[in-house]
């Protein structure tokens, strides 16, 4: 009842994709589990080493026949602007002082180094046969489209307006994400600036949906078989469902992560760019709200992410939620401690129920 061209095209029984979360959140289990519960497994790949990356899609293939796909972040340049450091370093040294965090020498990566980690994963994808393999932060080259889609991988991109969606279509990539200003985790704007990119998903949807004729793939708040029908009815093909995920029992997400999105109220989400230098959004902290006054001031991501690192690491070793990144989406309430074949089907029975 559920099934349509998108859901033909990878392979899939159900119009569920799992959203890519990286930082050690999609375990294989996770990816798996989806993967064979009739939805689309996403290894979240942003974070992991070329060794890391071949490791775990191994893994993967170990535990599902099924079809499974990696997401990757595109990277884009950046500045070390070295008085933006010290100004950031001055505001973290309190946390570090309190986490009991002795301040290394940072080592930032370079956009050479981040090119090449990324030109290795790409190739990885090719060399393990991977079909689907998703893009955020940006889109891909025609050269490596080309690479790909000659292998048979399926590429999707990632949207938060009208104008990436089409440019993503002009590439001849083969569905889009439309990522709505409810989707918790690190916002996936290439093109438009962050204050453009922030549509909700149930408005950006169908404006999308009549601008490109690639399937789209609603995402943001979306827990249950009701964002699941709303978005269908609105011109998407599937959703791409993250912090619903993200609290599953095979997620590798820390107990403290899931502890805070399970408790949280609806109104305890909010947008920062304190712990990476890009806009995200996760459960408010005491990090989120001392930092809020200066975010107009932060390193741009990948610098604040390397200046926080050892803050956030720390925080979760000593179970303190207060410095973590607790990445959520709008709909928090909504999240529960069950199995990723609990999630699926009661998201599809809801939708079935609705459709009659």
């Amino acid at each position: 009842m559920l099934k349509n061209e998108l859901t033909n095209l990878l392979k899939i029984d159900n119009p569920i994709i799992q959203a890519p979360m990286a930082g050690g959140i999609t375990t294989s289990a996770l990816v798996a589990a989806v993967s064979n519960n009739g939805a689309l497994g996403m290894i979240g790949a942003g974070y992991l080493s070329p060794v890391q990356l071949r490791d775990q899609i191994r893994e993967v293939k170990q535990l599902t026949t099924k079809n499974f796909g990696v997401n990757l972040f595109v990277p884009s340049n950046f500045e070390v602007i070295e008085n933006h450091i010290e100004e950031a370093n001055s505001l973290l040294d309190k946390y570090r002082t309190q986490l009991k965090v002795e301040q290394e020498l940072e080592a930032f990566p370079c956009m050479k180094e981040m090119l090449q980690v990324y030109n290795e994963q790409v190739q990885i994808i090719v060399e393990e046969k991977v079909r689907v393999c998703s893009f955020t932060f940006g889109v891909p080259s025609m050269e490596q489209i080309t690479l790909l889609k000659q292998q048979g991988v399926i590429l999707i991109g990632t949207a938060t307006t009208v104008t990436e969606a089409i440019a993503i279509e002009k590439l001849g990539m083969d569905a889009v994400v439309v990522q709505g200003s409810e989707a918790g985790g690190h916002r996936g704007n290439f093109i438009s600036r962050h204050e453009e990119g922030m549509i909700g998903v149930m408005s950006l949807i169908p404006q999308v949906a009549d601008q490109v004729t690639i399937p789209v793939i609603a995402a943001g708040g979306i827990m249950d078989g009701r964002g699941l029908i709303a978005a269908l009815s609105l011109g998407a093909k599937a959703v791409q469902m993250g912090t619903a995920f993200l609290t599953c029992v095979e997620s590798g997400a820390h107990p403290l992560h899931k502890e805070a999105i399970l408790q949280a109220k609806d109104e305890d989400t909010t947008l920062t760019n304190a712990f990476s230098g890009k806009w995200a959004r996760g459960i408010s902290n005491t990090f989120t709200k001392e930092m809020h006054e200066y975010e107009a001031n932060i390193p741009n991501f990948p610098i604040q992410n390397t200046l926080t690192q050892s803050i956030r690491k720390a925080s979760a070793s000593q179970n303190n939620k207060e410095y973590m990144s607790l990445w959520s989406g709008q709909s928090p309430t909504l999240a529960k401690n069950e199995t990723v074949e609990a999630l699926i089907q009661r998201t599809i029975k809801q939708a079935e129920r609705g459709m009659i």
